[in-house]
């Protein structure tokens, strides 16, 4: 037996699919399909806040050295501002790292609910619903994998068929009427 995915809720194997306390197993399956759902607005209103916070401090750097050019003071008081503004800039450095993972993370997870279909004994059942991109499409291809590998191979053509064709189209020169 060859497991082609296993994790805490779902094993898909060379005889079987179980998905926690349910098996179903490969000869009974006929068919299998995914479905993707709308997109999830929380998820990318999440991607916009994070765009929003890795912006802000450049955003405000910039602002701040155009305030201090605008507001023509003494040099001092402009480099004050300018300085202030530039370490607001740099801090962006030591948070963007923590926000670009997490920014990565979002779409690896993905932004839709993503179903596993089976058609078992005849009928539609489903086997997945996750928002997880990267689990969905492990699973979706192990699912392929195991359902391929059950079906019997092709039978080749019988061999006095096949000679007979071979015979045939070895002929060279005008076919006779």
């Amino acid at each position: 037996m060859v497991t082609h995915y296993h994790d805490k809720s779902i094993q898909v194997t060379s005889r079987a699919v179980q998905v926690l306390d349910q098996t179903f197993p490969l000869a009974e399956i006929s068919a299998a399909w995914h479905h993707r759902g709308s997109r999830s607005w929380r998820v990318l209103v999440g991607r916009g806040a994070i765009g929003a916070a890795l912006a802000g401090p450049l955003v405000a750097a910039v602002a701040g050295i155009a305030l201090a050019l605008w507001l023509s003071r003494s040099p001092t008081v402009t480099i004050a501002i300018i300085g202030t503004s530039v370490l607001v800039g740099l801090a962006v450095g030591p948070v963007a790292d923590f926000l670009f993972e997490h920014l990565d993370r979002s779409y690896a997870r993905g932004s839709r609910r993503l179903e596993i279909w089976i058609r078992w004994q005849g009928r539609p059942m489903l086997l997945l619903a996750t928002a997880d991109a990267v689990r969905f499409g492990q699973i979706y291809r192990a699912l392929q994998r195991a359902i391929e590998a059950s079906q019997p191979a092709p039978q080749p053509a019988h061999p006095a068929a096949r000679s007979a064709h071979s015979r045939a189209s070895s002929r060279s020169g005008p076919v006779p009427k």
